[in-house]
């Protein structure tokens, strides 16, 4: 028995919010200076009572379209985000109610960028064990809401956004491999240091990262761990059809598919038009290459991400 994809969904909020867009807005940066050194051109950015579940809803939809799956049919909803609607209760919660979906077992991840792995992950192991059959797995944040305006090396790399899969036991080959690690002492180059005590924020409530540090630690964990779960499938690396990697920057993603044995024609790339997304950059680039048409039944996908805390995993699907 295999957990496999049976439909891909996503949504992303509003208009594109180009570079030169946050120029206007007061941002002190630039379109070359954005372009040459993440890739991104632009982001989307969600309306102040547009949240989490919002974008998830819209995504969940899409994908159990794709699926032919009715909502009361899943059995299994997971929600990967940094940005929830609330403290709790969890935004799969939420989502679960909007859907109009009762009885499925409901919770949330947060493993950052690495979110929608972690949960991929997650529900491979739920349907495998026999104990759920269909399952909605999501990644969605609005990560608009943690950012600095005023801080232009991390402002300009984020946006909104949603993505999701229905995932369902079958007998035809799906996921087949997986790997996810952690190591909680590289804590500190990437986080948001803030929390909330007797109402008010204690510490910093706002997105901070050491760039450089990050850049050298997702190159490294992402080209390991890509090969890590090609091993376990007993497949060579440079034999996989696609590479759906996180979306955060494009020199991370050539790096990675460079040390992989990867031409960029076998990596898929949206970073430039929906900037990083956190936990939906995976999803949402797969249901971009999936409609496309560059993604076929039959074939072997990468995903992997890397993200906050630090987190790092990768599943290898046959799509």
């Amino acid at each position: 028995m295999y957990a496999r994809i049976a439909g891909v969904g996503s949504f992303l909020p509003g208009q594109p919010v180009s570079n030169n867009d946050l120029v206007q807005r007061g941002v002190d940066t630039d379109d070359d200076w954005i372009v040459a050194r993440t890739g991104i051109k632009a982001r989307h950015l969600a309306e102040p009572d547009c949240t989490s579940s919002d974008l998830a809803l819209e995504a969940c939809r899409r994908a159990l379209e794709s699926a032919k799956t009715e909502v009361d049919e899943i059995d299994l909803i997971i929600v990967a985000t940094s940005t929830p609607d609330f403290i709790f209760p969890s935004t799969a919660c939420l989502l679960q109610s909007k859907l109009g979906n009762h009885g499925a077992m409901a919770f949330d991840v947060q493993a950052v960028c690495s979110g929608f792995v972690y949960a991929l992950n997650i529900a491979d192991k739920f349907i495998r064990s026999g104990s759920h059959k269909k399952a909605l797995v999501v990644g969605a944040e609005v990560f608009s809401r943690i950012l600095d305006w005023d801080d232009r090396a991390t402002c300009v790399l984020f946006g909104d956004g949603a993505g999701a899969v229905v995932l369902e036991a079958s007998e035809k080959p799906g996921i087949l491999a997986t790997a996810a690690h952690a190591d909680g002492s590289h804590h500190g180059i990437l986080s948001v240091p803030g929390s909330i005590c007797g109402g008010k924020v204690v510490g910093d409530p706002f997105l901070r990262m050491d760039g450089q540090a990050v850049f050298k630690f997702a190159v490294r964990v992402l080209a390991d761990v890509a090969k890590e779960c090609c091993e376990v499938a007993g497949i060579a690396s440079h034999a996989i059809d696609w590479l759906i990697p996180h979306q955060a920057n494009i020199r991370i993603i050539e790096s990675t598919g460079k040390k992989l044995g990867l031409g960029m024609d076998k990596v898929i790339v949206t970073v430039d038009h929906h900037g990083n997304t956190s936990a939906a950059s995976i999803p949402l680039a797969l249901d971009a290459a999936v409609r496309d048409g560059r993604v076929q039944r039959g074939q072997k996908i990468l995903l992997e991400g890397v993200g906050g805390g630090f987190t790092w995993g990768a599943v290898l699907l046959e799509f």
